[in-house]
């Protein structure tokens, strides 16, 4: 009986191939942020850059939003990696929750101002859609590229993965429309933009859910 198990489990490993690991959730973090510097990079080259700037650094509600959404940017993909790895708590979706809440509440005191930034105007019902598709239509190669980066883990959680990538890949998008957001924030525009990010996330979380746990039946 010793001998065939032994036979058995030598049959098994004989085809055996060494897999090569991932690298760290970090590292395949600062890759998927490359990519989308690079997109910054190529926008900037179509931006009035000392116009964007001026609008951001005018209050403090302007560049504390800008700096919530890049944060949540790096944070929820942070966690889409974290939580790939089937060892790892669920409790990584939780990360980029104050950053997301930073984002939001800036937004929201910008509303609540009396007075419309000096350079900039209230965005019309065309123009608020234009972000809207802005957002989206930047986040489903972001998202699709973070997707198949995660396709080479083994997450047990996938929906839960899949909506961080979502959130990571909308919050890029949505601090990308920066260099052609000449508008101030007004209730409409933060409306817009929640539901744009909503969709995203929402689709990442329906595709990419199927994505990964195909990869994890292919395993």
């Amino acid at each position: 009986m010793d001998g065939s198990n032994d036979q058995l489990i030598g049959a098994l490993a004989a085809n055996l191939r060494p897999m090569r690991p991932l690298p760290p959730p970090a590292l395949r973090t600062l890759l998927w942020l490359m990519l989308v510097a690079a997109v910054a990079a190529v926008l900037a080259t179509f931006s009035d850059l000392a116009v964007m700037w001026h609008r951001i650094t005018a209050t403090s509600d302007m560049w504390l939003a800008v700096l919530g959404s890049i944060a949540t940017m790096a944070t929820a993909a942070f966690a889409a990696f974290e939580l790939s790895l089937p060892d790892r708590s669920r409790a990584w979706a939780l990360l980029p929750l104050p950053a997301a809440a930073l984002w939001v509440g800036a937004s929201g005191l910008g509303c609540m101002r009396a007075y419309v930034l000096p350079g900039t105007h209230v965005a019309a019902l065309g123009e608020a859609r234009d972000c809207l598709l802005f957002i989206i239509g930047l986040s489903v190669p972001l998202s699709a590229t973070l997707i198949v980066m995660l396709r080479r883990a083994y997450s047990l959680a996938p929906p839960l993965t899949a909506a961080m990538a979502g959130l990571g890949s909308a919050a890029a998008a949505a601090t990308l429309l920066n260099f052609f957001h000449p508008f101030d924030a007004t209730a409409t525009d933060l409306a817009v933009h929640a539901v744009a990010v909503a969709i995203v996330v929402a689709a990442a979380w329906a595709f990419g859910t199927r994505t990964l746990r195909n990869s994890l039946a292919g395993m």
